[in-house]
């Protein structure tokens, strides 16, 4: 006789449009097919509406989030964004840190995202204030999220003394991995190779903020392919905006697309922060600041789509959903087709895990169980129309319910 499950989803809407039943056990995916008459500890008849894998969101600052009543955006430029910031981050404390961070996570998990990188600000300013206020949030949210932590330099590391020794503090205290950004230095390719010397020595993964510009006068990206091949991390790094490779003319891109393919260098857009940021000295035709999604998919490089920031200086918006970032991408990268809902789907979901190195992610048998129902019933509108979340699973339990009431009172009154 076959063991109960311990959760059950009943007439399941997979991505590919067919009804299935979904029979998760001990954290994992058990079986998927018709599995009407099995026992469950607890089933669940889902209607005929979406499921899918967790969102995984790759890039996030949850030590930086909700910070507009403080640090409102005038200037709308990157170089404000870094300045007021750096200020703000001058009175920050532990406390004030974990309840902002507590209060993005608790909107993250909301939305069905249940596993995130975060990077933590370590530098002389604020030093290990921040892992100090998010270690503790890993391990109280590790029943509905997978955080993992990446010790970050912000204020760069050459310009900033102290820097490098604070990165290694973090790493022996518990952060996961290293991220630099080499364009706020005063040596980029410097920085870079400090952070893969930390990487290698305490053999941790590389996620660097990089060649954020209009005009591809740094592309320091490349010099990352090069150390991460060099050092054999290949599938160990990733780069966010990297907006200079959308201004890249088409030979010039496909040659560097190739290069990140080869070097196993991930790129995650992060399109509220990127649209926002991007273009400011354009007075006709504004740039839309995005590196190509189309084109690094085609050309087979690994591709996510992130949050960044929540209400701050450096985006000035958000809600913590996900979603929001694939809705953004339809519009701002020109991928409403079919074919191109799919890609930022998988950029949401799929490929982010990849980045993140969690190879068990997804919805198939043997995969963790982690998966959100949406209220639709097609996959396109996870998307398209940032349908609502009816339920998230979290390992095989449910972690979120969500229910909803509409009364239409004005119906009565005709």
């Amino acid at each position: 006789m076959a063991l109960p499950f311990d959760l059950l989803l009943q007439g399941c809407r997979l991505p590919d449009g067919r009804i299935a039943d979904v029979g998760a056990r001990a954290g994992l995916v058990a079986e998927i097919g018709t599995l009407a008459g099995r026992s469950a500890h607890r089933a669940v008849d889902c209607g005929g509406l979406l499921l899918t894998p967790g969102l995984v969101d790759a890039h996030i600052h949850l030590d930086k989030a909700l910070l507009s009543d403080r640090t409102p955006s005038l200037e709308g430029t990157v170089a404000e964004a870094l300045r007021v910031t750096g200020h703000a981050k001058r009175r920050f404390t532990v406390e004030d840190i974990r309840a902002r961070a507590r209060r993005a996570l608790d909107l993250a998990v909301r939305a069905g995202t249940t596993a995130m990188r975060s990077h933590v600000e370590v530098d002389p300013i604020v030093g290990l204030k921040a892992l100090e206020a998010l270690l503790p949030l890993k391990r109280e949210y590790a029943p509905a999220i997978d955080l993992q932590l990446c010790a970050f330099a912000q204020e760069g590391i050459l310009q900033a003394p102290g820097t490098e020794a604070l990165l290694a503090r973090a790493l022996e205290s518990g952060a996961d991995l290293v991220g630099g950004c080499p364009y706020n230095d005063t040596d980029a390719h410097a920085q870079i190779d400090i952070v893969f010397r930390l990487a290698r020595e305490f053999d941790v993964d590389v996620d660097f903020h990089i060649d954020f510009f209009d005009e591809p006068e740094h592309m320091d990206v490349l010099y990352v392919a090069e150390q991460a091949v060099r050092w054999g991390w290949q599938g160990r790094v990733a780069v966010g905006h990297a907006s200079e490779l959308g201004a890249l003319e088409p030979e010039e891109l496909d040659r560097a697309a190739a290069i990140l393919k080869d070097a196993g260098v991930g790129v995650i857009i992060l399109p509220a922060t990127d649209l926002y940021l991007m273009g400011r000295k354009d007075v006709r035709n504004v740039r839309r600041g995005l590196a190509p999604a189309k084109r690094l998919l085609a050309a087979g490089v690994t591709v996510a789509v992130a949050t960044n920031n929540i209400l701050n200086a450096f985006t000035p918006m958000g809600t913590g959903d996900l979603a929001l970032m694939g809705y953004l991408m339809t519009a701002a990268a020109h991928m409403g087709t079919e074919r191109d809902v799919a890609d930022i789907l998988a950029m949401l979901t799929e490929y982010p895990a990849r980045m993140l190195r969690l190879p068990e992610h997804g919805l198939r048998v043997g995969a963790r169980a982690d998966l959100v129902l949406w209220e639709t019933e097609r996959a396109a509108e996870a998307v398209t129309t940032m349908a609502a979340r009816r339920l998230v699973v979290k390992a095989g339990r449910l972690s979120i319910q969500h229910e909803r009431t509409c009364t239409e009172f004005w119906r009565e009154s005709s």
